[in-house]
């Protein structure tokens, strides 16, 4: 295993659990301390992914996050105390691939940085790819046309961006503003309301609860049946 895994938190106790942890598991790590130390290191190298703490000196995480987000699409865990809704909405508004609140199972830390790294690596495959499969749904990105259980069903252009998106980030959550900017391609005060419709309308037609509602926050492509 050669991934590498930058770990950017100012407590240095958290440092060493997360840096045994994942070293352990056959991971390379680097450390920073701070945010501004974690950019630079991040500018330094390619990393597979970053564990990334919100409230920091210097530079806090979700300013990190931006930064980093401008550059790369390096996936990124914020680990943080903060388990507030509204963190959270924040923190999957700057397209963070999952967020763990402290005090955390070292166990699950471990299984979170490998479903990450795993959903990264089918992602990879799947964008070379012509055709998406998930559960009992086929997406043909050639022909624009999409099956559920071998039947073919009728989708509108939006409702397709929509299906394509989740597909290629299967147990990514997204904020309603994410699938505005991705698939509307704009953000727009007002129009929660239309991404409601559009995905009660696909999960209609597509039969299926895969689709789940992350309460306060967005949607996902969840568990295949």
């Amino acid at each position: 295993m050669s991934e590498r895994i930058l770990i950017i938190e100012d407590e240095t106790a958290i440092q060493s659990i997360l840096s045994e942890l994942l070293t352990d598991a056959g991971y390379n790590i680097e450390v920073a301390g701070d945010g501004l130390e974690g950019i630079t290191k991040f500018r330094e190298k390619p990393f597979s992914l970053i564990l990334l703490d919100i409230m920091m000196p210097k530079i806090d995480g979700y300013t990190v996050c931006e930064m980093i987000r401008q550059e790369s699409n390096v996936p990124i865990i914020m680990l943080t105390a903060l388990d507030e809704e509204e963190a959270q909405v924040k923190a999957f508004e700057l397209k963070v691939d999952d967020y763990i609140t402290k005090p955390f199972s070292v166990k699950l830390v471990l299984m979170r940085v490998e479903a990450v790294l795993r959903r990264v690596k089918e992602r990879e495959g799947q964008e070379a790819t012509t055709t998406l499969s998930y559960g009992n749904i086929r997406l043909d990105r050639e022909s624009h046309s999409v099956s559920v259980s071998g039947k073919s069903i009728s989708l509108t252009h939006t409702e397709y961006g929509l299906l394509e998106l989740f597909m290629l980030h299967p147990g990514r959550v997204f904020t309603r503003d994410n699938l505005l900017n991705e698939v509307w391609g704009y953000d727009f005060v007002g129009e929660e309301k239309t991404v409601n419709i559009h995905i009660m309308n696909l999960r209609r037609k597509l039969d299926t609860d895969l689709i789940e509602t992350i309460r306060g926050v967005g949607y996902r492509l969840g568990k295949e049946n």
